[in-house]
């Protein structure tokens, strides 16, 4: 169970974290509204593929990864979104879209754009659409082994219904 994954981890490294039970949900915000959570504390997981390698990339809920400015940071010709049919089987116990923010123990590389709240609480799914883990940002910083990249999120804005459709190309090109 990816839980127990995650759980085990976080007790052996002796960090204080608390599970948080809710409402099922299925984006960022709707975890965040139902939580009662700012959304600059809740993570979200961008699953991304560097020179066809799967990594993961994660931001705080409202914002939106820019590709461009990604391969500037990271230094790269050739990054993309990842398709969920490439990523699922990474992560098999996992609901798809309730990854946990621990790239290194689904052997990925995890990059993170500090901005977060320095030093606060960070929130994220715990493979499940109704838990969430909370734990010090500090904390999860260290434990998740993190690469720092800069400028490489922008703030989301609302997509329309009539836009629905053509999301992941909005996501990608925003």
């Amino acid at each position: 169970m990816p839980r127990q994954l995650l759980f085990e981890y976080l007790e052996r490294q002796q960090v204080y974290f608390r599970l948080q039970s809710h409402e099922q949900a299925f984006t960022a915000e709707e975890v965040a509204q139902s939580c009662h959570i700012n959304d600059r504390t809740l993570a979200k997981v961008v699953m991304i593929k560097i020179k066809n390698e799967l990594a993961m990339v994660v931001i705080p809920a409202h914002y939106l990864v820019d590709l461009e400015q990604l391969k500037i940071s990271l230094n790269v010709e050739d990054i993309e979104l990842a398709k969920e049919l490439e990523f699922s089987h990474r992560f098999p116990r996992c609901e798809v879209g309730a990854i946990p923010p621990f790239g290194h123990l689904y052997g990925l590389q995890t990059y993170m754009v500090p901005v977060f709240e320095d030093g606060e609480e960070i929130a994220f799914n715990a493979g499940t659409h109704t838990q969430l883990v909370h734990m010090d940002l500090n904390d999860y910083i260290r434990l998740a082994h993190v690469i720092r990249v800069e400028e490489a999120v922008i703030a989301s804005r609302q997509i329309t219904e009539s836009e629905e459709p053509f999301k992941e190309a909005l996501v990608a090109s925003a």
